[in-house]
């Protein structure tokens, strides 16, 4: 009998017969993981509960022949009940996880940078540390950036000329000189780009500091630079509550 034991952030669940639930994780060590939760639906489970989206939960796992068991969890942060109880933050953070298990789509393939990311983030959302807005597009920016797709925002993506540049375009990897700008650019403010920067480097006083119109336009950049690398539409982010 083979059993493994990790951190885990609960990614999301379904039903799976009269009983059970096939949960998806991602775990510190190994990675994303779809394994069965026996019996959770019952009202005598002992650790129904413990198995909520956005929870972060320390796991044991019975390795199985297509699915893994979890045989025991604990509860080492239960973000999902401050999370749950708003909508902007229950949809920011229902993003989030749908970004993560997009960019884990090996299983058992570890991603402990983007494990980490997402704890953080679901951690500022829960004790509410900084708007929600920006925190999910921080989020999306930086772990797209482990992924191997940061966008630039002052050289120039195509050229490295140094910025700060007008325009900007995601299929040529953000901001754009004169010279090297496609049709089709868009014209962000300055202080777009320099809010984005903020995100992506973690500047929150600067990030805080910015105006709505920028935080809109921002969220917009952020949105088409996802869908264009993850080549599919995120079907939450279509809900999220941009106050």
């Amino acid at each position: 009998m083979k059993l493994y034991r990790d951190e885990a952030v609960v990614l999301r669940t379904h039903k799976l017969g009269e009983a059970d639930r096939i949960i998806t994780l991602l775990t510190r060590a190994h990675g994303r993981v779809r394994a069965v939760a026996k019996g959770v639906r019952r009202t005598s489970s002992k650790f129904g509960a413990r198995l909520e989206p956005f929870s972060l939960v320390d796991v044991q796992l019975h390795v199985g022949r297509s699915l893994d068991i979890i045989t025991q969890v604990e509860t080492q942060a239960p973000y999902g009940r401050s999370i749950g109880s708003d909508y902007s933050l229950y949809t920011s953070a229902t993003a989030m996880v749908e970004t993560a298990e997009r960019l884990t789509e090996e299983e058992a393939e570890p991603a402990p940078q983007q494990y980490l990311l997402l704890v953080g983030a679901l951690h500022a959302l829960a004790t509410r540390r900084h708007p929600a807005s920006l925190v999910l597009d921080s989020y999306l920016l930086r772990s797209l950036a482990v992924a191997g797709w940061a966008p630039s925002f002052d050289d120039c993506a195509q050229c490295g000329r140094p910025g700060p540049h007008h325009a900007f375009h995601v299929a040529q990897g953000g901001a754009v000189c004169d010279r090297c700008r496609p049709p089709g650019s868009s014209a962000p403010a300055p202080q777009t780009l320099d809010l984005l920067g903020a995100l992506l480097s973690g500047d929150w006083p600067a990030a805080e500091g910015s105006a709505q119109r920028d935080r809109d336009e921002a969220s917009g950049l952020v949105a088409a630079h996802l869908q264009y690398h993850l080549e599919r539409q995120l079907r939450s982010l279509r809900h999220v509550e941009r106050v």
